[in-house]
């Protein structure tokens, strides 16, 4: 038997608040987890789903539910913030699938050849953010979701393969493919 009480929540690793959760002995373990992750995921689904704050919260609150849902299938040791992004990956491709979009996209973006780039860009931070969040909302969105996931949220590829379903040489194919995209846009802002 595990003993769970000897640390206090805040201490504890996400893995171990969810074999708390699963296990069925402590629900205040699963608001541990919402607190760590909610406002993560909630910016990732308002630039995933239309920078929209209604339906990032109601993502966000799907990705908890499901969760909750299958707390007793958690595999223990298995990476949660892997987990977590998996869940609120899947939510994002059921989104545009419904909307009969991400085939369509994939397919256009595999056809079209990509230029590689050198820039170096003398701007101010702040000019750059701004043109930079401009050039990501643009982006097409299983683009921008790899982007998000490996870049903004620090995912490794091996784990943005794992969420996204795709192997890891798919993965950083498709993230150079965006790099170039974003080094086009950009150009303007390139050291002359």
């Amino acid at each position: 038997m595990k003993l769970f009480h000897l640390k206090p929540l805040r201490h504890q690793t996400d893995e171990q608040l969810m074999s708390r959760v699963a296990a069925g002995s402590d629900d205040t373990a699963f608001d541990e987890l919402y607190r760590r992750y909610a406002r993560r995921l909630k910016g990732f689904f308002f630039l995933q789903l239309g920078r929209d704050e209604d339906v990032a919260a109601d993502a966000t609150h799907d990705v908890f539910l499901r969760a909750y849902e299958a707390r007793c299938r958690y595999q223990e040791g298995k990476n949660v913030s892997t987990w977590l992004f998996t869940i609120a990956y899947n939510i994002c491709r059921n989104h545009y699938r419904s909307n009969a979009y991400e085939a369509q996209l994939l397919a256009s973006l595999d056809a079209e050849p990509m230029d590689s780039l050198q820039i170096e860009l003398e701007l101010d931070a702040a000019l750059l953010d701004k043109a930079l969040a401009q050039v990501l909302s643009e982006l097409p969105a299983p683009l921008h979701q790899l982007f998000s996931l490996h870049y903004q949220e620090e995912l490794t590829i091996p784990q943005v393969a794992e969420i996204v379903g795709i192997p890891e040489g798919t993965v950083k194919s498709r993230l150079h493919k965006t790099m170039n995209i974003i080094r086009k846009k950009l150009k303007q802002y390139e050291n002359k």
